[in-house]
């Protein structure tokens, strides 16, 4: 490994810094972004009763609340169930603008090292192209430096791609995900105000 850090350049260790945060944040999103934890089943249901057994305490906002970010929004909704039906919808709306925001955090991060890998694929390759030139004299021109040349510029390319391909592929799956919890969670709100405002059972 370290044989190719060196044949690679100073430029690969860009590359390297952007791989490790790369893989940082798909771990860390992995471990988030999961249903259980965003949107675990049922949550409503237990909701609801709860609502129509026992009514809206402090205490059921509060464990709502803390429960996951379906929870949160169902919490924001039922902290204004006194109120008129458009305010608890912009309740609601308003968490859920808070909430999406947190699921896609990082994500922005992730795309664009997705983006500039192969950018800093490409300026390895520029820097490796300099020294085969550089490699060229009046004389003739020197094999070791030479070799190192298209060695830089290769390794660079190749590295710039392998980062950038993954890290498209879980940016593009984890935005996806996120957007699939926002209209589940949208939907799952929206039957709450219903609920509550007694256009549903």
């Amino acid at each position: 490994m370290f044989a190719i850090i060196e044949a690679a350049g100073w430029p690969i260790w860009f590359l390297l810094a952007a791989s490790v945060i790369a893989v940082a944040l798909i771990i860390e999103r992995m471990i988030v972004l999961r249903r259980g934890r965003i949107v675990p089943r049922g949550l409503l249901e237990e909701v609801v009763d709860a609502y129509r057994k026992q009514g809206v305490s402090a205490q059921l906002i509060e464990n709502l609340y803390r429960d996951s970010a379906l929870g949160r929004v169902l919490a924001a909704g039922l902290r204004n169930h006194k109120a008129p039906r458009p305010v608890m919808k912009e309740a609601i709306e308003d968490e859920g603008r808070a909430v999406s925001h947190e699921l896609g955090r990082f994500l922005t991060t992730l795309g664009t090292i997705a983006s500039i890998s192969p950018l800093m694929g490409l300026f390895g390759t520029i820097v490796g192209m300099i020294e085969i030139f550089s490699a060229q004299t009046p004389t003739g021109s020197n094999p070791a430096q030479l070799a190192h040349g298209i060695s830089v510029a290769l390794y660079n390319t190749g590295f710039g791609l392998l980062i950038a391909i993954p890290a498209m592929i879980f940016f593009r799956y984890f935005r996806g995900k996120v957007e699939g919890f926002v209209v589940d969670m949208e939907q799952q709100a929206s039957r709450l105000v219903d609920i509550v405002h007694g256009n549903r059972r």
